[in-house]
């Protein structure tokens, strides 16, 4: 993302921040002292409120520290801002700018599950690694945290792949069970959560699960970050309250209703939806997953009218295949394989005979790789066939869309050879 910036809206998370980073004095200032409550208590708190994670997957983030805080044995936190979507700026956002709570989060959840060590992860080069240093040179904390630099492969940020180089190996996805909760770090019940969801849990112990749960929607309640990427503007960040029509959001970024003819909901393993339909749709887990996307990283990304659909698809399809984890068929081939059709579809090298062996291709790699990558990656392909049917259409005859030669508009990083997994 080329830029970082904050949109008028209501805040909790991000309520202190303006443009640099707040100071630990700033943020005792607003938040007060961390709470001494005790790691029951704690539990008891984020469970009733209802706070579902901040990752992607939108789990239960109460039942999840339940799972660590009862497995036994000496346990460890895994804070995860290693923001692996190109589309999303959130976690960098929240590092960058309110790092106190964060760190915060990570020794509320310590407490909780009784964790003796943990880690904060970045992606390698991160914007936020700075900030973070400063940060924890302000304080001292209970449990010791250790800032990691991870590789910046897109999957390297799945939680199996995370525990996996932390104990020394290539940052992948590992095959489960076992989950990082049963054996994780050093083979030890392992809390992995998203930073925005430890950010969370710092404000829940301070104000109480009533506060937290007196905005957003009820069944999911609270205030999420959301990455707006539209033309002219890359990467916006609001912090917004859950079950918000995305229509709102877009508006309050500056997106007229028809300069898109689509919105990509959740990230590149989310779903292109029609604009018309995306606007009405409240941003939450079970009204995304009722219309076939998911709320995923938190990330919304208006695709200018006139663009084409089927070659930025095409784009996003040949990274997810250049950063499969090489370990399974369904990547090292079907990703591969499909991200060469669509490309070929976008250059004019299409012959339409091809297109059984693409469906073919799309129905059988889902479902049967170590980890989601592949899932994700025709996933999102084929929410972008289905919303830009007419543009398909006329690729397949032979005839590409005018769009085809406007630039690139979907942030990818700047090469989309295999990463290092080391």
């Amino acid at each position: 993302m080329s830029s970082t910036t904050t949109s008028k809206w209501e805040r909790r998370l991000l309520s202190g921040v303006q443009n640099g980073r707040v100071a630990l004095a700033e943020h005792e200032a607003q938040w007060g002292p961390l709470p001494t409550t005790g790691g029951a208590d704690l539990l008891a708190q984020v469970q009733a409120s209802g706070l579902l994670g901040r990752g992607g997957a939108g789990f239960p983030a109460g039942r999840k520290m339940l799972t660590v805080a009862v497995g036994g044995g000496k346990t460890v936190v895994v804070a995860n801002g290693a923001e692996g979507e190109p589309a999303s700026a959130k976690d960098r956002m929240l590092l960058t700018r309110a790092p106190h709570l964060v760190l915060d989060g990570i020794q509320l959840a310590a407490r909780i599950v009784g964790a003796t060590e943990a880690y904060l992860v970045v992606h390698a080069g991160s914007r936020s690694t700075d900030a973070v240093y400063v940060a924890m040179s302000e304080r001292r904390n209970r449990v010791p945290v250790q800032l990691r630099e991870l590789p910046t492969a897109y999957v390297a940020s799945e939680e199996s792949a995370v525990v996996h180089w932390l104990n020394g190996g290539d940052a992948k996805p590992t095959f489960t069970p076992p989950r990082p909760f049963e054996r994780g770090v050093h083979g030890r019940p392992t809390l992995v959560h998203n930073v925005e969801t430890l950010a969370h849990v710092a404000t829940i112990a301070r104000h109480g699960s009533d506060w937290f749960r007196a905005t957003g929607d009820a069944d999911e309640p609270g205030t999420l970050l959301v990455t707006v990427t539209c033309d002219g503007v890359p990467g916006q960040v609001a912090e917004v309250p859950t079950g918000t029509p995305i229509g709102d959001i877009l508006t309050r970024a500056g997106i007229e209703p028809g300069d898109t003819d689509a919105v990509l909901v959740g990230g590149y393993f989310g779903t292109w939806l029609p604009a018309d339909l995306a606007a009405q749709l409240p941003l939450s887990h079970h009204a995304l997953r009722a219309a076939g996307g998911g709320l995923g990283a938190g990330v919304l990304v208006a695709l200018p009218a006139g663009r084409c659909g089927i070659r930025e698809t095409a784009r996003v399809a040949a990274y997810l295949a250049a950063h499969n984890a090489g370990q399974c068929g369904p990547c090292l081939n079907g990703l591969p394989a499909i991200a060469g059709a669509l490309q070929r579809l976008c250059t004019g090298e299409w012959d339409d005979r091809w297109w059984p062996a693409l469906e073919r291709w799309m129905s059988v790699v889902p479902g049967r790789g170590a980890c989601r990558h592949p899932d994700g990656a025709v996933r999102f392909i084929a929410s972008g066939l289905s919303v830009f049917a007419a543009d398909l259409a006329a690729h397949r005859a032979g005839r590409p869309c005018a769009g085809v030669t406007q630039p690139a508009f979907l942030p990818l990083p700047a090469a989309t050879s295999r990463p290092s997994w080391r």
